[in-house]
């Protein structure tokens, strides 16, 4: 179900190398994302910094780019051999909630990477088509952000994200499919924020296969935390002893840890 008919954009470029700590190429076939993130988002600050949007407003009015295939049938070849994975997406969503045309793009090109031989990862704050990803690579990675298990935090801080319950399902079922499923947990919140058990969160996506967590930045309520430095060494900690005992890989995000 759509909220809205979104608007277009065209661009000259989509693939790109990503400087991510766990990236490798990226794509980002969407300008904007309609969740609203409240954290605040990087992505939405980084584009305003560089004028390419002008509010909060605009971030949340997302545009797609109407010539993504034909870019990423050009930009295939000249790419292919230095590609280890493609990402989807570190500035935008996937599978952004509310938004079918989204996800039915995101489908498409992760076909054809797969078809060749490019494997790929997803993050979405969104729901992921179950039935539309059945074809697609069985190496491909497919995650869900998870900082809550709070629906009132939740509509606080990701207002028009898909609620917590509805990601977790998803993943569920695509990691009942046999497909490799990750979650990040990150930006994670301090107390003064929501007051939340991190074990809770930790045994619902006990499935995964992966958990990456980080802490939250940017943010004038972490100045006003004075013991974030210890609460992010702690939630660490039980992020890695959570994981080696359930046998899950992890990925303890750069500047989490003191």
């Amino acid at each position: 179900m759509n909220r809205s008919d979104m608007q277009t954009i065209k661009r000259k470029t989509l693939l790109y190398k990503s400087g991510v700590e766990y990236g490798d190429f990226c794509i980002n076939h969407v300008e904007g994302c309609s969740h609203g993130c409240l954290y605040p988002c990087y992505a939405m600050m980084l584009k305003k910094r560089m004028g390419v949007i002008s509010s909060y407003e605009d971030w949340c009015k997302p545009k797609l780019v109407e010539n993504a295939i034909d870019l990423l049938e050009k930009e295939i070849p000249r790419y292919k051999s230095k590609i280890k994975f493609v990402h989807l997406c570190f500035s935008t969503d996937p599978f952004m909630y509310g938004h079918d045309e989204v996800g039915r793009l995101s489908v498409e090109i992760v076909r054809r990477l797969n078809n060749n031989n490019i494997t790929c990862t997803m993050l979405t704050k969104g729901v992921y088509p179950v039935e539309l990803l059945q074809k697609l690579s069985r190496q491909n990675e497919y995650g869900i952000t998870l900082v809550s298990l709070n629906e009132d935090f939740r509509k606080s801080y990701e207002p028009y994200a898909a609620p917590f319950e509805e990601r977790i399902e998803a993943l569920r079922w695509l990691h009942m499919m046999g497909f490799k499923t990750w979650v990040s947990i990150e930006p994670y919140p301090t107390p003064n924020i929501v007051s939340q058990d991190l074990k809770k969160i930790l045994d619902k996506i006990s499935f995964a296969d992966k958990i990456v967590f980080g802490r939250l930045n940017y943010s004038t309520k972490i100045k006003a935390f004075p013991q974030a430095r210890e609460f992010y060494n702690d939630q660490a900690k039980a992020v890695v002893n959570f994981c080696k005992g359930g046998k899950i890989k992890y990925h303890i995000k750069e500047g989490t840890v003191s």
